[in-house]
């Protein structure tokens, strides 16, 4: 378990949604102020607004690799080259957890796709999968990170 993972889950733990967790962590390296990658990851919590789509942390971790690695002028190269990059993300992430689907995590818990957050008790943390899935997300991006060229990398 890395630092930056433990800090992800604490912001979880916290009150911030999955998605807010994982680009937390790596929004001011990454030229983000936190504030507005708050604000940015605010949408993608529960699978996109609770809708149990794509998993949070998922998103998160999508989010981070734009700003690390897509440049904002991208050809048609430079775009297959990140769509590769995120689905080789989101391949590690099936291969650990088995979906990238918020739904299929949390299968045989009660997670229902009402607008309203559900409320964070000690209880609400011990049946869902969400704190560990923060960290996985987190330690995936950190290994990616680790692994690939820091030319490519658009770190502060």
């Amino acid at each position: 378990m890395s630092e930056k993972s433990d800090k992800a889950k604490a912001l979880f733990k916290q009150g911030y949604n999955c998605s807010q967790a994982v680009l937390g962590v790596f929004c001011e390296e990454l030229g983000l102020d936190f504030d507005t990658a708050m604000k940015l990851a605010s949408s993608f919590g529960g699978g996109m607004g609770r809708m149990r789509e794509v998993c949070g942390t998922v998103s998160g971790m999508f989010m981070a690799a734009g700003l690390a690695f897509a440049s904002s002028s991208e050809s048609a190269a430079e775009k297959g080259a990140h769509y590769k990059r995120i689905q080789e993300l989101a391949q590690n992430f099936k291969d650990k957890n088995g979906s990238i689907i918020c739904r299929e995590l949390l299968q045989g818990i009660e997670a229902s796709s009402s607008p309203t957050p559900s409320e964070r008790t000690e209880t609400y943390y011990k049946k869902r999968p969400c704190v560990e899935l923060v960290g996985d997300s987190v330690e995936i991006f950190e290994e990616y990170l680790r692994t690939h060229s820091a030319a490519n990398i658009n770190m502060k």
